[in-house]
């Protein structure tokens, strides 16, 4: 199963609000998610490395709620919708956002040619949480808008290392358990399933 067929059976299977089809229509046919890469050098540089990244933060958020101490102790019980709106749906704001360029280097055989690379073309500069929790609102609204929780979790999921006020962030991530769990599952699809060595 691809990254896009799995994404859409997890988005189907488990995101139900109204407006919920109307988001997954844009997705397949008015943007370039399932083929916008996730950064420009790092974690998911690839064609599909957005959707790949997307599927890997659901999938580590899952293994994270599922302990017995997140469960018992910090009282983290999400339903598996929001489970899947928050992992899923939390980098909308790279939805058009890369586009592609070329520069001149040597070949192996120390030949110059043209080598594509991702450059960042942002056409809506609104942050990159915020930017999220946005676009999904344009969907997703009145009594199927995104909780509190929800939003505060899309639009904190890069934790401290975002560009926010430091106070700020751990005040959120304090308030919203959520907000922690997605970074630490953001983190963990970043830099241990799609990092620059893998």
């Amino acid at each position: 199963m691809t990254a896009k067929e799995e994404f859409i059976n997890i988005y189907k299977e488990n995101i139900k609000r109204q407006g919920a089809d109307n988001l997954l229509d844009y997705l397949i046919n008015k943007s370039d998610f399932f083929t916008a890469p996730s950064s420009t050098r790092f974690h998911g540089s690839y064609e599909g490395g957005l959707v790949q990244h997307s599927v890997n933060v659901y999938h580590c958020l899952k293994d994270y709620l599922s302990r017995p101490r997140a469960k018992e102790l910090y009282k983290m019980d999400y339903s598996e919708e929001t489970i899947a709106i928050v992992s899923l749906l939390h980098d909308l704001c790279k939805v058009n956002f890369y586009s592609v360029d070329y520069r001149n280097a040597k070949n192996d055989n120390g030949v110059w040619e043209k080598i594509p690379y991702y450059t960042i073309n942002d056409t809506m500069p609104y942050g990159h949480g915020e930017k999220s929790v946005y676009i999904i609102s344009g969907y997703l609204y009145g009594d199927s808008r995104l909780t509190r929780e929800e939003a505060f979790a899309i639009r904190y999921h890069m934790g401290f290392s975002g560009n926010e006020d430091k106070n700020s962030i751990g005040k959120a991530l304090e308030m919203y358990p959520l907000a922690f769990a997605l970074s630490v599952a953001d983190m963990e699809a970043s830099y241990y399933l799609e990092g620059s060595n893998k």
